[in-house]
Formats: C-alpha cells, structure tokens, sequence
C-alpha cells in the first residue's frame, strides 16, 4: 500500500532528543506543554520535487548516503497508518488503520541541514516498515495496549538490545491526545527553526484537500 506523505514526530517520549543529540536543534522551540513533542517533520511528499519526492521506504534493505562521512543512527519507532481528511483545505481529522514497527533511520552529523526533513531521507532505503497490525480502536482497551517497542542490532551472528522495552502507551503523547495534536500541527504549524509549514507544503504538492 502506498503513501502520499510521510512524516514523523519529534520528542514524543522523554529525553529521546537527548539521546540522539538533536535536543539543541529543538532549543527555540517552545510548547504549552513541557510533555508536549516539538513538532512534525516530514521524510516524504508525494510529488515534491525535491529530495522529499523520493520514497525512501524499502523493507529489504538500507541503503547509506552516498557521502561515507554521513553518520546513520537506527531510530525504532512506531508508525501509525493514517487516514486524513481534509474540509475547507484543513486537516479533519485523523484515522489511525494500522500500527506497525518502523525505523526511523536518520543522519546525525549533516552540519548543512538546516531542517529536521533533511537528516531523515537520505536514500531510497532510508526507512524500514514493519508488518502492519489492524487497529480496533485507537484508544485505551484496543490492540495497542498489549503492545511494547524494544530493537536488537545484529553484529555478526551476535545480537545486540538497542534501546530499553516500552509500552507504547509509554509515548508522551498517544491515542486521542495524539490525534488532536497532529491534526493542530499539520494545520498550523508555522516555519521556525528545524521545522517546516506543513500545510503550505501539502497544498503546493496538491495532495487532497
């Protein structure tokens, strides 16, 4: 099943942002809520002609950048297949289908990028979805609940725990809470920062309205 856009949300569980060294990237960035993400940056627009144009989803294989001086960290995380819908050139609203396991691989050492979007699809293989699992319910007592994310890396024939065991529930923001934040931020985000007007992008690629 293909996808018209993609993208992926920034500091929804505690002190990620630190580990991955970006928490500076984000320093500018203020929320109502400390618990609160940072935002929505995209890693795919259908039809844009940049590099955000290409699908870089392929689950088979990574493919690194072309520049070997690029550093590529793993990021497990999980995805969520939505359905959006759109009244009035706004967002809705949002309608999870499936979840699955995703890696969100990202380059961490481009002192070029200016933007969160460019770290993040560096190859047609920069992403890995996961088998997709149907959602009953995208709130408490539904399938997500009996769900939790943990990452191996494989060195050899040795396997390698990347990253602690967590509920997805775990998430700073999840089910309904989430929905209504991604629905706010896809219409009203502005660009400051790392990140990016995302509803100007939409309506220029002329995704559905």
């Amino acid at each position: 099943m293909s996808i018209n856009i993609g993208f992926g949300i920034a500091g929804n569980f505690a002190l990620h942002l630190e580990q991955a060294g970006e928490a500076s990237d984000f320093a500018l960035v203020k929320t109502d809520d400390e618990y609160a993400p940072k935002g929505i940056f995209p890693f795919y627009i259908k039809g844009s002609s940049g590099f955000l144009g290409r699908n870089c989803i392929d689950n088979s294989y990574l493919y690194l950048p072309s520049n070997e001086n690029l550093n590529v960290q793993m990021e497990p995380e999980i995805a969520l297949r939505c359905e959006l819908e759109y009244e009035n050139g706004k967002v809705k609203s949002v309608k999870p289908l499936k979840f699955a396991a995703f890696n969100d691989a990202s380059v961490r050492n481009d002192k070029t990028a200016t933007k969160i979007s460019q770290k993040k699809n560096f190859s047609t293989g920069s992403k890995r979805l996961g088998n997709e699992i149907e959602i009953d319910k995208f709130s408490i007592g539904g399938v997500c609940d009996n769900y939790s994310l943990v990452s191996f890396l494989k060195s050899s024939n040795e396997f390698i725990r990347y990253g602690e065991c967590a509920k997805l529930s775990g998430y700073s923001y999840f089910y309904e809470k989430l929905l209504e934040w991604i629905k706010d931020k896809l219409n009203t985000q502005q660009d400051y920062a790392v990140l990016e007007n995302l509803s100007k992008n939409f309506k220029r690629r002329k995704l559905p309205k």
